[in-house]
């Protein structure tokens, strides 16, 4: 298959030529199979979609979800978590705590970057440097400050040393590891060409990249753990939901999402014949963010006012059709950290009504703000409910969408706004620090809200040093109860997940890390 490849892409060889060459060394009954393999797997192809462009193709700078659904493929971590969500070594080949405050990794002398150079202990101390340096904004160093030191004993063992017990000394190590080899004469990362042309261990490299286009990604033969037998994914650029849709119908793409309208009336039989469904409880939730450092917003009424101006159920009904469930706090249902007994308000009027008239606000005097969130998704519409229902608690609301790319980078990170609706992505295991710590409020950090509470940032220190899993889990509950009193986000709703894939694709398995756990083992059937 090799000989056949290199023939046809070889300038100039006819075509005869090479299947007389073929056919003398091999055989009628080999070429032909050679032949039907080489046409298979030339075909394989992944077709998905991504509704806005990537801000950057570099892990610690990533901080939107398209990016990380690209960088997820080029680069790695030292580990990661299995399809049961425990963990499972990646660029390790083990590890061990030496004490509560010392863990040492064994790392693979297997290794290569997709540039061919060894992968080794030195990238790894090298990132672990980067993402500390005060050259880098990225909110991802805030997991990165409980460490102590990171030692290199030779190229593929390290020993981390911690200030104290850590809860999340193992899921630090989940961030994915940059090149030093490449980047370490780099003199502004912030802006550098590697966030768009990277170089990673991962299954896949960066074919083509460019703004408000497809993007594609091709197998990586030096992968370590094996070439994937997809060998191209191609990620169209579609920011129109419903463009997505189209394209699942006519089987132009393999994977994709339906939303609860999709699934609920415009899906046929066909098409459950040509893709299965998986659906679960998304790690996520949709909210609107206050700007806290705006006076309009610093008094606790005012927020609780618009909190119970907001029907949440109706949310659930007309956006997704029953396929969610309200939100009611920042952890996820099902974690220990999520606290049931807090309850998330139901729609009062009148009583939003009262405390606004308390702060000085009424029909003569109405209080107004503007509320931005982007295209790409169902927000837009989301923003049109919540105008029309804070409209009856007398609130005027006025809206404004944006492209992804321009309400990240002009709205969101340089916090010129006075409300957004946005959603946040959750982890496995949640750490409050990086939205709800005061810290976190400095540039790049993920606390773009500005919330500030003491009682908050001393449990949030506190929890840090507790390894114990049921005192940690006593201790976020108190922090959910916290925030949610605040108010600081609006929380509203968590969606249920609608994922479909192309049944010629297999093995498929759901997973709560999602169905693309082993991407790498699927084979896309003609």
């Amino acid at each position: 298959m090799v000989k056949l490849k290199f023939f046809i892409n070889t300038i100039g060889a006819s075509i005869s030529t090479i299947l007389a060459i073929l056919l003398h060394n091999l055989g009628m009954k080999k070429l032909i199979l050679i032949l039907i393999i080489s046409l298979h797997v030339n075909a394989s192809t992944l077709h998905m979609s991504i509704s806005a462009s990537p801000s950057r193709v570099n892990p610690i700078l990533s901080t939107d979800s398209v990016s990380s659904q690209i960088t997820r493929w080029i680069f790695n971590a030292l580990i990661t978590y299995d399809k049961d969500a425990n963990i499972k070594m990646e660029l390790a080949k083990s590890y061990k705590f030496l004490d509560d405050t010392t863990l040492e990794f064994e790392i693979r002398d297997d290794i290569f970057w997709s540039d061919g150079k060894p992968f080794s202990a030195k990238d790894v101390l090298f990132t672990y440097e980067t993402i500390i340096s005060p050259k880098i904004y990225t909110p991802y160093s805030s997991s990165f400050r409980h460490i102590e030191s990171v030692k290199m004993i030779n190229d593929y063992k390290i020993v981390v040393k911690y200030k104290y017990p850590y809860f999340k000394a193992l899921e630090t190590w989940m961030m994915e590891i940059l090149p030093k080899h490449i980047l370490e004469n780099e003199k502004d990362l912030m802006t550098s060409k590697f966030n768009q042309s990277p170089i990673g261990t991962g299954p896949y490299t960066l074919k083509k990249f460019s703004i408000s286009n497809d993007i594609v990604i091709n197998a990586n033969p030096k992968h370590f753990v094996h070439k994937p037998n997809i060998d191209k994914m191609i990620f169209h650029f579609l920011p129109d939901s419903s463009a997505e849709f189209l394209m699942l119908k006519s089987k132009k793409l393999d994977v994709g999402s339906l939303n609860p309208l999709q699934l609920e009336r415009q899906i046929d039989e066909k098409f459950r014949k040509d893709f299965s469904i998986y659906e679960d409880l998304a790690h996520s939730y949709s909210y609107v963010g206050l700007n806290l450092t705006h006076d309009k917003f610093k008094d606790k009424r005012v927020r609780q006012a618009l909190s119970l101006a907001i029907d949440r159920d109706e949310l659930v009904d007309i956006l997704y059709f029953g396929h969610g469930q309200v939100c009611n706090g920042p952890f996820m249902p099902g974690t220990g950290a999520y606290n049931k007994d807090v309850k998330a308000p139901k729609q009062d009027i009148q009583k939003a009504k009262k405390l606004l008239k308390e702060v000085g606000y009424d029909e003569n005097n109405p209080f107004e703000f503007t509320l931005m969130t982007n295209t790409g998704s169902s927000r837009g519409y989301a923003a049109e409910i919540l105008q029309h229902q804070l409209k009856k608690a007398g609130v005027i609301v006025h809206l404004r969408v944006m492209e992804w790319q321009a309400f990240l980078n002009t709205v969101v990170l340089p916090r010129n706004f006075e409300a957004v609706l946005m959603g946040w992505s959750l982890g496995l295991k949640p750490d409050a620090y990086s939205i709800w710590h005061s810290e976190s409020s400095k540039k790049g950090g993920f606390n773009f809200v500005s919330y500030k509470n003491d009682r908050v940032d001393a449990l949030i220190k506190q929890a840090e040093k507790v390894i114990d899993q049921e005192k940690f889990d006593k201790i976020y509950r108190k922090i959910f109860k916290e925030i949610t009193d605040d108010n600081a986000y609006l929380f509203l709703v968590i969606p249920n997940s609608i994922t479909v894939v192309n049944k010629s694709i297999e093995p498929v398995t759901p997973s709560i890390i999602g169905v693309m756990h082993n991407a790498i083992d699927w084979i896309k059937k003609p």
